[in-house]
């Protein structure tokens, strides 16, 4: 019996993985304007853009950032092509000061 609630177990994590891993919106499904969207009514959001790749995508202006990370441009690949979109990165430094 012991054996069967284990197999039961590892079989319900691996659904819940498999579905929380699938739940992702993926940003090659979705127009720019869609994208965009998304990431403005949720403020930040984390986007497939690949089989194998995912990040978190911001709103410019707001305060998804931690110090001392920065809204920076990034570009992702949508239905409609290449979508500018922001995500937090750390700024380069000013060189000459």
């Amino acid at each position: 019996m012991p054996i069967c609630r284990i197999v039961l177990c590892a079989a319900a994590i691996t659904i819940a993985a498999v579905s929380l891993a699938n739940a992702r919106p993926d940003t090659r499904n979705m127009t720019c304007a869609q994208t965009q969207a998304l990431i403005q009514t949720q403020h930040a959001a984390v986007l497939a853009t690949g089989p194998n790749t995912y990040d978190r995508y911001i709103r410019q202006f707001g305060n998804e950032c931690d110090a001392p990370y920065v809204p920076m441009v990034a570009y992702v690949p949508t239905s409609d092509g290449q979508c500018m979109v922001y995500q937090c990165e750390e700024p380069s430094p000013q060189v000459g000061y």
